[in-house]
């Protein structure tokens, strides 16, 4: 992928487009980036969720069906640090994201740290640690 100058797009680039996609709640966007081979770990996910995805295909049928079970509005992703690894591919990103739950109109904020690895523009590989606990705060929900 291609930015302005036809320059392939970095991992710093890569994530800076995830997060418009996250603040324009334009899911298409962040779809877009994943490469059709991309691996997608969760390795904290909740009880009862998949941990891993292989492939494009794979991780959409799965999150195309959260998000619409998931009303929340997402309003500013702030980051706390991005760290570039000895790999050019490969940087950790630690932020914030903040939303308004679409149901209750409660505004939240849960923290996160991503593992992105980006070639040729695309993500090949994102292993997200989530504080689910947060998460099901801002959500009104209890962990089981």
């Amino acid at each position: 992928m291609a930015g302005q100058q036809g320059a392939v797009l970095g991992p710093r680039e890569v994530f800076a487009r995830m997060k418009q996609g996250w603040l324009g709640n334009s899911p298409d966007v962040t779809d877009s980036l994943l490469a059709d081979n991309a691996v997608i770990e969760v390795p904290f996910a909740p009880p009862g969720s998949p941990r891993r995805f292989d492939g494009r295909e794979e991780f959409l049928t799965f999150a195309r069906s959260e998000r619409a079970r998931l009303p929340v509005r997402f309003e500013e992703c702030r980051e706390t640090a991005i760290h570039d690894t000895a790999d050019p591919e490969v940087i950790v990103i630690e932020y914030e994201l903040t939303g308004t739950v679409t149901t209750t109109a409660r505004r939240a904020s849960a923290p996160f740290v991503g593992v992105l690895r980006a070639r040729g523009g695309r993500v090949v590989a994102w292993r997200e640690y989530q504080d689910t606990a947060a998460i099901a705060r801002a959500l009104g929900q209890q962990l089981a």
